[in-house]
């Protein structure tokens, strides 16, 4: 006690996440897996309401609070900037997770369960979907991990969270993701960093080689074995090595780095599986997804 009366203890700060995006995306879903993962999460919070409910939980014994809030807010944008602004000058840890899909997926969930974008109003549900992206441009564009759910199911949803979020509270550490894709089913819209493996020669065209994935070891073994592919591995973890201490400097704390090939079952996997050993190896915590590996 001091000689002016009792002292208040320092509160520490709450690590915050908020949970937004699209519609349809899955935000609800990975509010329930920052739930199971310890998280004390509140659903379709206003965002007005952020700064009250996290300062409520500073004061007991809170420290993971996660809040998942959508555009049924009418001031969704400004409120949700301005209370993120506010915690951050509070000394709390405020993070956006960005969950998105593409126009097609969230047409098809939306059509398969008969609801209503709740933008949509008098008009189609891709005008809803439309609107609802335009309204949701800054804060895409501020989020600190974008999560794409067009090609997730929701155990995967689960592991890219986990890998993000299970950190025993302490501040997390920057994580990676290296996601090999094929080039014919599109480029991942959720990629920091992209990179082409198509330059190598094609293990499809070999008979032996065909039926077997990047993950094999003999596909490994050929692919790792090119001389173009020790040269483009060694140049481009140097860049790596340049680009990770800047990325934590700036307070970055998830990088997606996609592997890309014909048809993602060979080359990419192969490379993918080989820069996740390498950042790994450069202390950061990586693993490899494979968005496409089973899809041929």
């Amino acid at each position: 006690m001091s000689a002016d009366g009792p002292t208040t203890p320092e509160v520490p700060p709450l690590e915050v996440v908020v949970v937004t995006g699209l519609s349809g995306a899955g935000k609800n879903s990975a509010g329930r897996v920052l739930e199971d993962l310890g998280w004390f999460v509140v659903d379709n919070l206003p965002p007005a309401l952020l700064q009250p409910m996290v300062e409520l939980g500073a004061r007991g014994d809170l420290r993971r609070f996660a809040a998942v809030v959508d555009v049924r807010s009418r001031a969704f944008s400004s409120d949700l900037q301005e209370s993120m602004r506010v915690l951050e000058a509070a000394g709390h840890r405020p993070r956006v997770v960005y969950v998105h899909a593409s126009d097609e997926v969230l047409v098809r969930r939306y059509e398969s369960n008969r609801r209503e974008h709740p933008l949509q109003g008098a008009g189609r549900l891709i005008d809803g979907i439309a609107a609802e992206r335009t309204l949701l441009t800054g804060i895409a564009g501020d989020a600190d991990l974008w999560v794409d759910t067009s090609d997730l199911n929701i155990h995967q949803l689960r592991a890219t969270l986990e890998n993000a979020f299970a950190r025993d509270g302490q501040t997390p550490p920057l994580t990676a993701t290296v996601l090999s894709f094929g080039f014919k089913y599109g480029l991942p819209l959720d990629a920091d960093l992209v990179v082409d493996a198509r330059f190598l020669p094609n293990p499809h065209w070999l008979p032996e080689l065909r039926p077997k994935t990047g993950r094999d070891p003999e596909v490994r073994d050929y692919v790792l074995g090119q001389d173009d592919a020790t040269e483009f591995l060694e140049r481009y973890t140097d860049v790596l090595r340049v680009l990770i201490p800047g990325y934590r400097r700036e307070g970055k704390r998830y990088l997606t780095l996609a592997v890309g090939c014909t048809g993602g079952k060979h080359r990419s996997v192969a490379i993918a599986e080989e820069f996740a050993r390498r950042l790994n190896a450069e202390g950061v915590a990586a693993a490899a997804r494979h968005r496409d590996l089973g899809r041929e």
